[in-house]
């Protein structure tokens, strides 16, 4: 887990620079275009390096993947919709987001009732039964809230207040990126040691605080004084988080689960990544509206309203921090034993 997470900080330290790169010399769209040759790399090594595995009986859950998928992207294109625009206007109340939201809620409950009956279910109810597990999950859906959307607004700030430009944005994420590196080596190292349940305590707190740091920084900071410390603090916080919240939603979990334990992970910070940048959005474009309004700068309008924004992200990953300490209940001895049916 620990290498695992070191390489996907690795392709997010690449994608930065690469993506910096080829917006200031090429075109924004060769970073959609980059994504072919990749993939078709990784299609021709995936059957030599890949082992098989054994085939298993069983129908497939057609009716809960249309219904989840449906329900899934209804609910991204809804709240992507809803959210504040940078002028200030609120579009909660308009047709298509209220249609997207009304069927969402509509195929996500037939989605949850398919699954309660099916016998091929495509989230088996007994692997939300756990309450570590469960647990996991949503702690996942905090980081994904907190961090898309910390990550979204700090862009803009970077280069709309700060100047700077798709490269330097790029190359001022790489301290966090090493942060989180670093961090993830030492979770994976402590786990072990000490058990999940204090790293995720510890993570879920320093990140909240590296937010509610953030949120100090203005159009007058200055990137090493104002911005590397903050930034360097939410990296090792979740940093910390990553190793032990991937464990303890795979601990104990049944061999034919496994799959579905650890997507659940990634749908819990892709959904939450949408919900951040639709809640974040609301906050901080209604703040930068405001301000404007009052007859502020520019640059202040803006540094004033994503901070709104990075305190609504503290105040998520601080929600992460209360659902460890409610739900998380795992012991050390229970990472270290192999998986079976719980």
């Amino acid at each position: 887990m620990g290498v695992y997470s070191a390489m996907s900080v690795a392709g997010g330290a690449v994608g930065l620079l690469a993506g910096g790169l080829l917006v200031q010399y090429l075109s924004w769209r060769w970073v959609f275009f980059v994504n072919l040759p990749v993939g078709l790399v990784i299609a021709l090594l995936a059957p030599r390096v890949l082992p098989g595995s054994a085939r298993r009986g069983g129908a497939f859950d057609l009716p809960g993947a249309v219904t989840g998928s449906l329900g899934l992207a209804a609910l991204v294109y809804g709240l992507s919709s809803a959210a504040t625009s940078p002028q200030g206007v609120s579009h909660w109340g308009d047709t298509k987001v209220i249609v997207a939201l009304s069927a969402a809620a509509v195929l996500l409950v037939v989605f949850g009732f398919i699954e309660v009956r099916s016998k091929n279910a495509l989230v088996p109810v007994r692997v939300l039964r756990n309450r570590d597990r469960s647990g996991s999950y949503l702690i996942s859906l905090c980081v994904g809230t907190a961090l898309f959307g910390m990550f979204f607004f700090l862009t803009l700030f970077l280069q709309d207040v700060w100047g700077y430009s798709a490269l330097g944005t790029g190359l001022a994420y790489l301290p966090m990126v090493g942060g989180i590196t670093v961090a993830s080596a030492l979770g994976a190292q402590l786990v072990s040691r000490i058990g999940a349940r204090p790293l995720l305590l510890a993570g879920s707190a320093a990140a909240t605080g590296g937010m509610l740091w953030l949120s100090r920084v203005n159009e007058h900071s200055h990137y090493a004084s104002g911005l590397l410390g903050p930034m360097l603090l939410t990296a090792v916080g979740i940093g910390l988080i990553f190793v032990p919240l991937s464990l303890i939603a795979l601990n104990k979990v049944a061999e034919a689960d496994v799959g579905v334990a650890s997507s659940l992970v990634n749908t819990g910070q892709q959904v939450g990544g949408t919900l951040g940048l639709a809640v974040l959005g609301t906050v901080a474009w209604s703040a930068v509206a405001s301000r404007l309004h009052a007859h502020a700068t520019t640059g202040h309008a803006l540094a004033a309203g994503f901070s709104q924004g990075y305190l609504v992200s503290a105040g998520i990953m601080l929600l992460a921090l209360v659902i460890t300490v409610v739900t998380i209940r795992v012991r050390r001895a229970d990472l270290a034993g192999g998986p079976g049916p719980r």
